[in-house]
């Protein structure tokens, strides 16, 4: 039994967890909102994983792991969809708190097309590729979803959270990718990385955030309309 992917679990959770009860974020406060997101993004990705490491797209070398499994999946993996997300939207939700004109206003459009037409053209020269295709297939629906349908307006903190996060995540998935804790089969991905971590990994990252903002604020403005709904007149 080794402790590596749970201590870095432990570590991608614990300082964003502690800063949660910083009195200017008060992250604590918007959990009513970020739990249901991460539950439900949790689920999608591990259904995808699931079947991904039965298929052999991916899997896990077991002497860095605590040993616990659901069906294929250890349970430091499962653990993974919940602490990723939750360190990925604090640092979302400190850009929103901290810069309230937002930095990326006038630059996020042009990433949304710039973004979606990265999906299509991975989608049109790697459709034989399963994590290749399946991650760009998804993230093109998503942001297509948020350009025209939710016409979102956060999208230029969420760009810039996401390359913020990138910093954790190099040295996470440059471990886990490394030694390695979790091997990818390279005829199912284009075959180039940035050190050992798969190319595509930063956007499956970016899917898994955006999905967990989405919901996130989705679930935020809803009951913030509810609020602003002025009270029905008393009947006579």
């Amino acid at each position: 039994m080794h402790l590596t992917y749970f201590w870095l679990d432990i570590g991608t959770l614990l300082f964003p967890l502690l800063l949660s009860f910083d009195r200017k974020v008060a992250f604590w406060k918007s959990w009513k909102y970020l739990f249901p997101a991460m539950f439900t993004v949790a689920l999608f990705f591990l259904v995808w994983d699931y079947f991904f490491t039965v298929w052999g797209v991916w899997g896990f070398t077991h002497k860095y792991l605590l040993g616990i499994f659901a069906g294929p999946l250890p349970l430091e993996e499962i653990a993974f969809f919940l602490v990723v997300p939750y360190a990925c939207v604090f640092v979302y939700e400190c850009l929103r708190i901290y810069f309230p004109s937002d930095p990326f206003r006038r630059v996020y459009p042009w990433l949304n097309w710039l973004f979606l037409l990265l999906c299509l053209l991975a989608l049109g020269f790697y459709h034989d590729r399963l994590y290749t295709s399946v991650t760009a297939l998804f993230l093109a629906g998503t942001l297509a979803a948020h350009i025209f349908i939710f016409k979102s307006r956060y999208m230029g903190y969420f760009y810039l959270a996401w390359i913020i996060c990138i910093v954790p995540m190099l040295i996470v998935n440059g471990v886990l990718t490394s030694l390695p804790v979790v091997w990818y089969n390279d005829t199912q991905n284009i075959g180039f990385r940035v050190g050992t971590i798969p190319f595509e990994d930063f956007f499956y990252n970016m899917l898994c955030m955006l999905m967990n903002v989405g919901i996130f604020e989705m679930l935020r403005r809803r009951k913030q309309k509810s609020v602003s709904l002025p009270a029905e007149p008393a009947s006579a």
